[in-house]
């Protein structure tokens, strides 16, 4: 976030702390540091030649073995799958318009979006639509409008019908993003709402939402800014606990006092380096309706070494059992900080290990401006990618296990990812198998914080244009391949995308997809894609686990390739995708075997399901079947 320049008369006595700006010190001996090393190495070099000269061997006879050649690599030659994504955000009923507050101020909040989750929530087997929503700004000039959050039931074929006012959701409230899970095991999923101010824990009762924020202790702080937000199960008891990101400390008097301004504009929405950071929420389930805030306990609140103060600006989460063990781990992408591996010790605290591992800075050794996050298995080979949306001028990260799941390197260049992401400003980002050929591809929604950004860095543009990367599979020079979005013109329209989700809406087995954007309607894509390729779909119900099954494996083996993929909807950039898991199967119609490793231990494996259809799976202590 270079392009913003602070005000230098703007006093320095305000609410900006001094270490925010240790980072920028860092990074400064980190280069001259770096520079001395090199410039030792040169010298020891320059030694080394010259005793080598003086001291050299003769020189052997040519050697008559034949050479070795390098082993062979598929070039990559096979174009990737045309896009096939139709907007039916209109015809399918969706007349959601995001309210941002935009008054001309150029309050950072306003910049930053909004969610979106899918989730059945009235248990018909259909996947329902929530969109969050902000709100005009209390003022003296103007009063706080109506806008409330938005869900539309839909009807199984992929048309929608509000029913915000019918099930308690009309509710006005500056929110960011949300988390779904059913935190009570009662068979219905909840909703837990992500706000500037206070946050909102929404019971569902049989297809009303009541408000439970205040008796079960989960409204946070009145003036802290959360974003994303995950209901996961981190001490496998049987119930799902709470996780939730804060970005930054922030008011409106704050972002008048760091005052940024672009160059020939004026004011504008500025980066969070001269803000203050935050700590985030661990909240865990009592099993009797209430939370209890563990944050510092359990270790998650982590602090500038060289100031003692908060160091957090998160605005993505992604669950994932990284390291296999059993337990839930937290990897939290924060912007312009070092991104956290919160690793679950299993005794109910965290260590975080970011650095340790490789995943707190990108591929130079600098933080980056990280906003969406997701994981997956994306070669089929048991390396674990972590995939980080960055701001514009920064790569897009993939992080890739290194044949051992404690370590991690920034594979984005390398498989195909890094240099056309560069220029884009990526928020949400998911990988998923659109095309059904059993690989996981990466989608990103792509937008600009700064709507005159163009005449001060003509590269960049407000709207930019949602990408599609294609997983070609193993054997070629890179993993991914970009997809040509002008081959369906509803897909190259640019944007100003920040949150971004899936769901198969119209049940016809592949994922279609939703973007989220600033101050305007969402966008829904119908995934039109048809190469004949065949799928599963899982749906897990937990017996002595979460009834949601969050945190689940699924794992099967299919013409060589093994895939594994997470029971997991909190993915992306304040957003929740679809419980149900699909799995691609390529051109393979033969029936599938599945082995299920269920949160909390226990191994169930179940044979013989049907392609092309949906399974419903309860979790057995006797290894039962599909149902």
């Amino acid at each position: 976030m270079t392009e913003a320049q602070h005000d230098d008369s703007t006093s320095q006595d305000g609410p900006v702390v001094e270490d925010e700006f240790v980072a920028e010190d860092d990074s400064i001996i980190g280069k001259v540091f770096s520079r001395s090393i090199m410039a030792m190495a040169g010298i020891a070099l320059i030694v080394c030649v010259v005793v080598w000269s003086v001291n050299r061997p003769e020189e052997a006879p040519p050697a008559t073995d034949s050479v070795v050649a390098a082993p062979k690599r598929v070039e990559d030659d096979t174009p990737p799958p045309v896009v096939a994504f139709t907007d039916i955000t209109v015809s399918a009923g969706i007349d959601f318009v995001h309210e941002s507050g935009a008054a001309g101020e150029k309050l950072m909040p306003e910049t930053m979006g909004s969610g979106a989750a899918f989730f059945d929530y009235d248990n018909d087997g259909d996947q329902d639509l929530l969109l969050m929503n902000g709100q005009r700004w209390l003022g003296d000039a103007q009063e706080a409008s109506a806008a409330t959050q938005a869900l539309y039931r839909n009807d199984g074929s992929g048309r929608f019908e509000n029913v915000t006012t019918e099930t308690g959701l009309d509710m006005s409230l500056y929110a960011t993003g949300a988390a779904v899970g059913d935190y009570d095991n009662d068979g219905d999923v909840d909703v837990f709402l992500a706000a500037l101010g206070s946050n909102r824990l929404l019971r569902n009762n049989g297809g009303r939402f009541e408000d439970v924020t205040a008796s079960a202790n989960v409204a946070g702080g009145d003036s802290e800014w959360s974003t994303s937000s995950a209901f996961v199960d981190y001490e496998n008891d049987g119930d799902l606990d709470l996780f939730v990101c804060n970005y930054i400390r922030w008011s409106r008097e704050i972002d008048f006092e760091v005052d940024y301004k672009l160059v020939g504009v004026g004011r504008a929405y500025g980066p969070p380096m001269n803000f203050a950071g935050t700590f985030p929420y661990l909240y865990r389930n009592n099993g009797d309706g209430t939370f209890t805030d563990v944050s510092a306990d359990a270790g998650v609140q982590v602090k500038n070494p060289a100031t003692g103060a908060a160091m957090a600006k998160s605005l993505g989460v992604a669950p994932v059992d990284a390291d296999r063990d059993g337990w839930m781990d937290l990897l939290v992408s924060n912007d312009t900080v070092a991104n956290f591996y919160f690793h679950n010790n299993g005794d109910g605290t965290f260590s975080e290990d970011a650095v340790v591992v490789g995943l707190a800075y990108d591929r130079d050794g600098n933080a980056t401006g990280a906003m969406g996050i997701d994981t997956g298995q994306h070669r089929n080979d048991g390396d674990l990618g972590v995939a980080i949306g960055n701001f514009a001028n920064e790569m897009t990260s993939l992080y890739v296990s290194q044949g051992r799941r404690s370590l991690f390197a920034d594979e984005a260049i390398v498989e195909g990812i890094g240099a056309p992401s560069r220029l884009m400003l990526s928020f949400g980002l998911f990988l998923f198998d659109y095309d059904l050929d059993r690989r996981l591809d990466l989608l990103q929604a792509n937008g600009h914080l700064e709507e005159e950004i163009n005449i001060v860095q003509p590269s960049q543009n407000y709207e930019q244009p949602a990408q599609l990367f294609w997983n070609c599979g193993p054997g070629r020079r890179r993993c991914f391949v970009p997809v040509d979005p002008t081959s369906t013109a509803d897909f190259a329209e640019p944007m100003v995308g920040r949150g971004a989700t899936y769901a198969d809406i119209d049940n016809d087995g592949d994922l279609d997809v939703l973007f989220t954007q600033v101050g305007r309607r969402p966008i829904l894509f119908r995934n039109d894609f048809d190469a004949g390729h065949h799928w599963i779909r899982l749906k897990l119900i937990g017996v002595t686990c979460n009834r949601d099954a969050i945190g689940a494996w699924i794992e099967t083996e299919v013409e060589g390739d093994h895939i594994a993929r997470q029971v997991m909807p909190t993915r992306s950039y304040l957003s929740q995708v679809e419980l149900p898991v699909t799995i691609g199967l390529g051109e393979s119609a033969v029936p599938v075997s599945i082995t299920i490793s269920w949160p909390g231990g226990g191994e169930q494996t179940v044979e013989n399901l049907a392609v092309d259809r949906t399974h419903v799976i309860r979790q057995s202590v006797d290894g039962g079947g599909a149902s």
